[in-house]
């Protein structure tokens, strides 16, 4: 592994040289911000842990007159604001990350954005799988965002739950367990009965709606943009099987990404979670105490996508084609395999799928589960799922009513009635 991180360093630093030679530098004369050393500070928006800080020091490095600065936030807080600031004109980063549920809101929107084609984008469009680059692209044709990741899907686990509340413990007998989602909410049951005190059977109802949702050929939208939430019986069955699970007494009642979740995985407060390749590095950064006892298997009807994002420029950027040459060094096929080494978080570049250091990676903290295998064989048999203009909200408005049951404010009918409601209000 260690000569793999050598080459791969190597690697790094002559795509940031050759980055540099090919107009990736700023120009003399550049109207952007400066910082107190006369540097261009470029900044970036993002929401989460895109595993991007280890790598601001090598771009600084090949590219002296640059300093990075990376804020985040929160999910629902991020895609807001930045909703927020294109309509006022004023307030974006130089670069803001976009999650695959809010992309095609944004890339209905493509003037508030540089339209990377003009920067030399139609060049590195084979860098991507064919799904992830058309997803950024606005109906004029103009692309918006450079992808980052993509999602896969899995089921981590506590080893050492499982063999308390007598269940196996090696991934592949525990991949036995749930062919599919009603095997899993079996097991759950099975779980539940022997469970530790304190430790669910799952985090919490909303996040695995949303596994279940996307393993299915159509979700909130069909290809025309018209919302199909009331009519998609996968949406209507998934939310059913889920309530169902949350009064069995299987969930944590967690919401996803909430401080009281973060302190779950500390406490060890569930067993499992639906575990896109990004969720890898959250579990690691909220259970460090953990290491070994978390492991991976096959997802409930195997496979499926949750998640990923992409890099844009809104043309509010000070420093547009320093933040272009960013975006395009960040999300090279050299830097997604760093990201995922490191990190987790699968890479969106074809290209990276047949290096035996994707591939061949075992992920120490999860018991040296084969990570490179398990997302990589993921991503090949994915079957991308469309996404219309408010998914993202749609997605939030179904999690709201969820945890409204979770909380005991509502039952399922009422939260169901309510969120259609939601959702047409949404749509308009």
């Amino acid at each position: 592994m260690s000569a793999g991180r050598t080459r791969l360093a190597a690697g790094v630093l002559a795509v940031g040289m050759l980055a540099a030679g090919c107009g990736g530098s700023p120009s003399t004369g550049s109207t952007g911000s400066t910082s107190a050393g006369g540097k261009i500070t470029l900044t970036l928006n993002l929401f989460g842990n895109m595993g991007f800080k280890e790598l601001y020091a090598k771009y600084e490095a090949a590219h002296p007159n640059i300093k990075i600065v990376e804020r985040t936030s929160a999910y629902n807080d991020h895609h807001r604001n930045l909703a927020a600031h294109l309509a006022t004109g004023s307030g974006t980063a130089d670069i803001e990350g976009i999650d695959t549920g809010f992309v095609a809101q944004f890339r209905n929107q493509p003037q508030h954005f540089a339209d990377l084609r003009q920067h030399g984008a139609d060049q590195l469009k084979d860098r991507w799988l064919p799904w992830k680059w058309e997803a950024s692209l606005a109906k004029s044709g103009a692309q918006i965002g450079y992808g980052t990741d993509v999602g896969g899907l899995a089921m981590c686990y506590r080893r050492d739950l499982f063999e308390k509340a007598g269940l196996p413990t090696d991934r592949d007998e525990v991949a036995k367990l749930w062919p599919d989602w009603t095997s899993y909410f079996e097991t759950g049951k099975r779980y539940t009965a022997k469970k530790p005190e304190g430790a669910a059977f799952f985090d919490g109802g909303p996040q695995v709606f949303n596994a279940m949702v996307g393993q299915a050929e159509t979700g909130y939208y069909d290809t025309q943009d018209n919302v199909v939430v009331a009519t998609n019986p996968a949406i209507r069955s998934a939310y059913d099987e889920v309530l169902k699970a949350v009064a069995d007494g299987q969930s944590a009642k967690l919401v996803g990404s909430s401080p009281a979740w973060n302190t779950g995985f500390a406490k060890s407060q569930f067993a499992t979670i639906a575990c896109p390749a990004w969720m890898l590095a959250k579990i690691q950064d909220q259970g460090k105490d953990f290491a070994g006892q978390w492991d991976v298997a096959a997802i409930p009807g195997g496979g499926g996508n949750w998640g990923g994002s992409y890099l844009t420029v809104p043309a509010q950027s000070k420093n547009l084609k320093e933040a272009v040459a960013l975006i395009a060094w960040l999300t090279a096929p050299e830097q997604q395999i760093e990201v995922f080494t490191k990190h987790g978080i699968l890479p969106s570049t074809v290209a990276t799928y047949d290096k035996p250091e994707v591939t061949g990676l075992k992920h120490e903290f999860f018991n040296d589960a084969p990570i490179g295998k398990i997302f990589t064989t993921a991503a090949r048999n994915l079957k991308p799922q469309y996404q219309g203009p408010r998914a993202g909200d749609i997605q939030t408005a179904i999690r709201d009513a969820i945890n409204r049951v979770e909380e005991g404010k509502q039952d399922g009918a009422e939260a169901w009635t309510q969120v259609l409601g939601d959702i047409e209000r949404i749509s308009k």
